[in-house]
């Protein structure tokens, strides 16, 4: 799954305390376990895309020393050791870098195995923006900085409000699928990238009730028969009809479909700090399609 290149169950954000930047920090991570650190770390591992991204956009790029096979941006990490996949990642690499510390996905199965070699690992991972903010909020502690995760989130909600200004006046209201991953994985009313969506006054039509990524029979959208289509080109696909009897749903018809490609299929399923980003190449695309 693409999110993060896995897909649902994930947990929420953490909790943080921290003690003064002179003393030791410790955070409570996605899985309500107590890290304590000694000190702000300076090696900094990262198994999740999205937390990368994170650590990035709190100006800390130059102390993640290596990266999961996922990560793509920002351009400066193409040059860090690829580390395998988030979920079974390449452990004995990741003990070469001797990382102070190890950012992962709370699904990765290699938690236990990193802690058992005594390694430091904090397990994040956002569903909702909510959870976006809590896991900034918690890197900006672990990383001691002054200025916490505020300066960032602020950027991010001015660019969530552009993008909503820029969405067709037409559009609004518009009853919209958006599928995550081919299954079809649906996004829903609950994940970040439902909450996206409704702040660009698109009405989803995959309720919260049934959860945030939830698997889809493909009739389900045939029934509900959207007004507009979005999701990356691997699932929806160039120009085929991505399921049995999707070429009758009127947003087929009408060719009112938001197919996102390369680095922008990233960009948009993807938790981080490229939230507003994400909302703006939707925006673009709607304008598109509701010219």
């Amino acid at each position: 799954m693409l999110l993060s290149a896995s897909l649902p169950g994930m947990a929420a954000n953490a909790q943080v305390s921290s003690a003064p930047a002179a003393a030791a920090i410790t955070l409570t991570d996605a899985r309500g376990r107590a890290v304590q650190l000694t000190a702000p770390p300076q090696r900094i591992v990262s198994l999740l895309p999205s937390l990368a991204e994170s650590v990035c956009a709190l100006g800390a790029c130059t102390r993640i020393v290596g990266v999961d096979r996922y990560t793509t941006w920002p351009p400066a990490l193409a040059h860090l050791p690829r580390l395998g996949g988030n979920l079974e990642p390449n452990i004995e690499a990741v003990v070469a870098l001797r990382p102070d510390v190890v950012l992962i996905s709370v699904a990765s199965r290699a938690i236990g195995r990193l802690e058992a070699l005594g390694l430091k690992v904090i397990a994040l991972e956002p569903r909702t923006h909510a959870e976006v903010h809590g896991v900034l909020r918690t890197l900006a502690t672990m990383l001691a900085l002054p200025q916490g995760a505020e300066p960032v989130w602020a950027r991010m909600e001015q660019g969530l409000a552009e993008a909503a200004r820029a969405m067709p006046a037409q559009a609004r209201g518009q009853r919209v699928y958006f599928e995550a991953s081919r299954g079809p994985f649906a996004a829903g009313e609950n994940s970040f990238i439902g909450e996206t969506l409704a702040r660009l006054g698109l009405v989803n039509i995959v309720p919260a009730a049934l959860g945030p990524f939830p698997r889809l029979n493909p009739e389900y959208v045939v029934r509900a028969d959207p007004d507009l289509l979005m999701g990356g080109v691997r699932s929806l696909g160039e120009s085929r009809e991505p399921y049995p009897g999707w070429s009758a749903l009127r947003a087929m018809q009408s060719g009112r479909i938001c197919r996102f490609a390369g680095a922008e299929a990233d960009l948009v399923i993807r938790p981080g700090p490229r939230i507003a980003e994400a909302a703006m190449a939707m925006a673009r695309c709607v304008q598109k399609v509701y010219p």
